[in-house]
């Protein structure tokens, strides 16, 4: 039995650049987006079976896919996965919602936590993963617990420490596993003083970063000690360009897609910055954007 036989959206050579921010990126052998977590069990046990080599995404907000794609499937955890619910003051959200709605739904509701979220264009399953965070709140400080499935397919409810959250990183890489969804444990506030807050967090993203073209958010974690994009300045690369891809003039930590960059453009400026950075202040800068795909 083929695979369309079994999942009717299954789609074949599927272009990554329709689904990653960056808008770079070749395509995908198999791309699927699960309707609910049977369909992705018995997705992926199909492709382990098959030895189909297979990777997860979210909302694309955080990766860069070579221009010569990927090989094996993709599975998407995305709109179809992305419920939200308010019970009392908890909000329960599958993997696919996005950020930034899950942070309204709770704003609406009179929940503060999730404020610092609202700007973050990721989806929650990314977040847990990687510990999403900014204006000093993280997803370990709102996490309750978090539905996962194992590197077996079992499921598996993980409470927060058990999810080793640290900077940039969880259990999730760690352990194989794929999140399914969170409960997350706000707290009652005047809502006023939510939006207040939002609107302020707005406000500084607006002033300080190129929304209004194509990225991935900040490229680099941040080396202790200091900040990724005042070492990228100090080092005299603010617009630096390659291809089409810049280092952002409003922010150095962002690298923007000028508008016809190629995802080997968007490396070659990464791997220019490191060296760089490295040259002139001894500093090693890891990214935080995921390379998928081979780029060499």
């Amino acid at each position: 039995m083929q695979l369309n036989d079994l999942f009717s959206s299954v789609k074949y050579d599927e272009p990554m650049k329709n689904h990653t921010s960056f808008k770079v990126g070749g395509n995908a052998d198999i791309f699927f987006e699960p309707e609910n977590i049977r369909e992705l069990v018995e997705f992926i046990k199909y492709v382990k079976e098959n030895s189909i080599p297979y990777i997860l995404m979210g909302n694309g907000t955080n990766m860069v896919v070579s221009d010569e794609g990927i090989r094996g499937a993709v599975i998407k955890l995305g709109d179809k996965m992305s419920a939200v619910e308010i019970i009392e003051d908890r909000l329960i959200a599958q993997c696919g919602a996005k950020l930034p709605e899950a942070a309204k739904i709770a704003a609406c509701s009179s929940l503060s936590g999730m404020e610092f979220a609202s700007g973050i264009p990721g989806s929650i399953g990314g977040a847990l993963s990687m510990n999403a965070g900014a204006y000093g709140v993280e997803m370990k400080d709102i996490v309750e617990k978090v539905e996962v499935l194992d590197s077996n397919l079992e499921y598996r409810v993980l409470q927060n420490k058990e999810m080793e959250f640290g900077y940039r990183k969880s259990a999730v890489d760690k352990y194989g596993y794929t999140v399914l969804g969170c409960t997350l444990k706000l707290k009652r506030a005047n809502k006023a003083d939510i939006k207040m807050l939002m609107d302020e967090y707005s406000d500084r993203r607006q002033s300080k970063q190129p929304l209004n073209m194509p990225s991935a958010g900040s490229v680099f974690k941040r080396p202790e000690g200091y900040y990724a994009g005042k070492l990228i300045e100090d080092a005299g690369l603010r617009g630096y360009t390659i291809g089409g891809a810049q280092i952002s003039e409003k922010h150095c930590g962002f690298i923007v897609n000028t508008g016809d960059a190629a995802a080997k453009d968007i490396y070659n400026l990464i791997k220019h910055i490191q060296r760089t950075v490295y040259e002139r202040f001894g500093v090693k800068l890891e990214t935080e954007i995921r390379l998928i795909g081979r780029f060499e």
